[in-house]
């Protein structure tokens, strides 16, 4: 008698050498954990499975999400925990401000889950939590990585009414992946967002976005997306590998090489990006205080 077999599960990619990593043994790791724990603050290293926490800790940095840690969005990429939102904590902001002193930071960024069940996205948090790092640190520059606000101008510009130096919000991916890659984003919506914020900064906020790859895209795909980034006046551009975070989510297509990464950063610049950081390892925060706005501003670009 014969048998059917099962449908065969397709393998997953075996992971490169060049995206294995040693976990730190530095004691500031410990510190800064430590001190994320005291203060009950999220990051979006922990909650989003960032694979490079262990580094970014061991150098007493952290990427501060605020809002809670339950997101509004299931995004096929992301590891943040979908569910129903709790109200917002609203001595969230001196924490993070708190937390920004103690670890003295140069270079805070602040990102935030997707708060579609708030009439502003959670915009004014935003505000609040900007001015009361700024008030105990003033020469730390403040980078946000908002959520689409639904393309609203007015919770745009509540972010901006603090004055952040860079205003920072990801196309995740190509056109043609969009629909499968985010949950309720649209392309064209992002797009919008960096030019309204770029429009709404009245030359004082730099803009970013960045892209994961390795979801399918071709190179074609990706160069157009840089192109409308550009379009969209766009000044700094991430570009990373995606990495799957649990069976459950996206799997990866491809492993872009090193090379190739190297590859695409230059054709970036070429497009006139005023900084870009292409490498498998590289996400929207990873080494963002590379970015130096007074250098930028002597050039004369924003």
């Amino acid at each position: 008698m014969s048998t059917l077999n099962p449908p065969e599960i397709p393998a997953r990619l075996r992971l490169p050498q060049w995206l294995r990593t040693r976990l730190p043994t530095a004691d500031s790791f410990t510190h800064t954990r430590a001190l994320l724990d005291e203060l009950k603050l999220h990051t979006v290293c922990q909650s989003a499975m960032c694979p490079n926490h262990w580094e970014c800790w061991s150098k007493g940095t952290a990427t501060f999400m605020i809002a809670g840690d339950r997101c509004t969005r299931a995004c096929g990429f992301c590891a943040v925990n979908t569910a129903k939102p709790l109200p917002l904590d609203a001595d969230e902001p001196a924490r993070v401000a708190a937390a920004v002193q103690r670890l003295r930071l140069r270079h805070v960024v602040i990102t935030a889950v997707a708060r579609d069940d708030l009439a502003d996205g959670g915009a004014d948090h935003f505000r609040r939590t900007i001015e009361a790092v700024r008030a105990l640190s003033p020469g730390t520059v403040v980078e946000v990585l908002t959520p689409d606000f639904n393309d609203q101008a007015s919770s745009i510009d509540a972010v901006l009414a603090a004055q952040p130096h860079i205003f920072n919000h990801n196309l995740e991916t190509v056109r043609r992946l969009t629909p499968v890659v985010r949950s309720r984003a649209t392309y064209d919506r992002s797009l919008s967002v960096l030019q309204r914020a770029k429009a709404l900064g009245r030359g004082r906020t730099w803009t970013k976005s960045g892209l994961m790859l390795g979801m399918g895209e071709t190179e074609a795909e990706l160069m157009t997306a840089l192109e409308d980034l550009r379009r969209a006046e766009c000044d700094n551009l991430t570009l990373g590998q995606y990495l799957q975070p649990t069976l459950k989510h996206l799997p990866v297509i491809e492993y872009i090489t090193p090379e190739k990464f190297l590859e695409y950063g230059k054709r970036a610049q070429e497009m006139g990006f005023l900084h870009v950081a292409s490498a498998p390892m590289v996400r929207s925060s990873y080494h963002a205080d590379e970015f130096r706005v007074s250098a930028a501003a002597d050039s004369g670009s924003s």
